[in-house]
């Protein structure tokens, strides 16, 4: 059964993320038949944009399917689970170097792998129902998708606050950050989509009508209480100063860095800050090298578990115990 639908509106390639018991979660299959879709409508010359949406109001993309990378490393298979990431991340370089116009809909859930699809594309239009994070560190993995490009490009060590802690970001906040380039209501999702497919219209002309592009960014400093200690160099820095801070948001923040996984956010800090200045097609090929890492170390095995399969959220992390909670790239 596909979880992608592909057609033709008017002028617009559509591609439809549908697979809504699993929350739109990325696998293999999926990735490689949006590829084949950014391929067919490449070629159309009818076609002048894409678009890519939910085909239900579930979520957009909860990330990727890290239950069958869990599977395929339980048994050893490991280049199975390295291939869904070498496709996946080819298909982030291709949206970034797409020739047409790549417009994404976002009105839900748009975590890890999500991520991966919007945020490469030029124009990310997102309802008050989306709701962005990038949680891997609290499964044994790290943020990936580009995300060790656009992450630490995000205004006052943000970036590093979202990757490190997990934490969600939405509405005003997420188009501060650079998250949204266009902000709408849920209720006129359809309409823009009817407009973006048969308007004549420019899409530019079409977004501004329909959509809310802030003349000013929103002052980055309503976060400052949560991105607060995430200019500090190390995570044992982030951490003492997160302590001696007495808010609602550094406690949570704290809270978040101690359930995670010591190794992956060791990992994450050492991505982000390696990876501040460098092109996107660098930051995957390093992302590459972690996921290869990662998917041998047991705490993503444990951490699925604990977060995506038992759903107890009590995750006993072997990397505290062996010696190598502080790998670095």
């Amino acid at each position: 059964m596909s979880h992608i639908t592909i057609e033709k509106r008017g002028k617009a390639g559509v591609i439809g993320l549908d697979r809504p018991k699993n929350l739109n979660a990325l696998n293999q299959e999926m990735i490689e038949q949006i590829s084949l879709a950014l391929d067919i409508f490449e070629k159309d010359h009818e076609i002048n944009r894409v678009l890519i949406k939910s085909n239900h109001n579930k979520a957009f993309c909860s990330g990727g399917d890290l239950k069958s990378i869990r599977n395929f490393c339980i048994s050893n298979n490991y280049d199975k689970a390295e291939n869904f990431f070498k496709k996946e991340y080819e298909l982030i370089l291709r949206i970034a170097n797409y020739s047409k116009p790549y417009i994404s809909l976002i009105d839900g859930l748009c975590m890890g792998g999500g991520l991966g699809l919007v945020m490469h594309g030029k124009y990310r239009i997102a309802s008050e129902m989306a709701v962005f994070a990038m949680p891997e560190t609290a499964i044994g993995f790290f943020p990936d998708v580009g995300a060790s490009f656009f992450l630490p490009r995000m205004p006052h060590n943000a970036g590093y606050w979202m990757g490190l802690t997990g934490a969600k970001v939405k509405d005003f906040y997420a188009h501060a950050l650079g998250l949204s380039t266009h902000m709408t209501i849920s209720s006129s999702i359809s309409e823009i989509f009817d407009a973006l497919c048969f308007s004549k219209d420019s899409i530019t002309n079409i977004l501004d009508d329909f959509c809310e592009t802030l003349k000013y960014q929103t002052s980055t400093l309503m976060l400052a209480a949560s991105t607060k200690c995430f200019d500090q160099p190390t995570i044992c820095s982030i951490q003492n100063c997160l302590s001696n801070v007495n808010s609602i948001e550094a406690i949570e923040a704290l809270k978040a860095l101690k359930i995670a996984s010591p190794r992956s956010l060791h990992e994450t800090m050492t991505l982000l800050n390696k990876t501040s200045n460098k092109t996107l097609s660098t930051c995957l090929a390093h992302e590459f090298k972690a996921a290869q890492r990662a998917i041998r170390h047991p705490d993503l095995i444990e951490g699925v578990r604990a977060i995506l399969i038992d759903k107890d959220y009590s995750p006993t992390w072997p990397s505290t115990n062996d010696g190598k909670s502080s790998i670095l790239i």
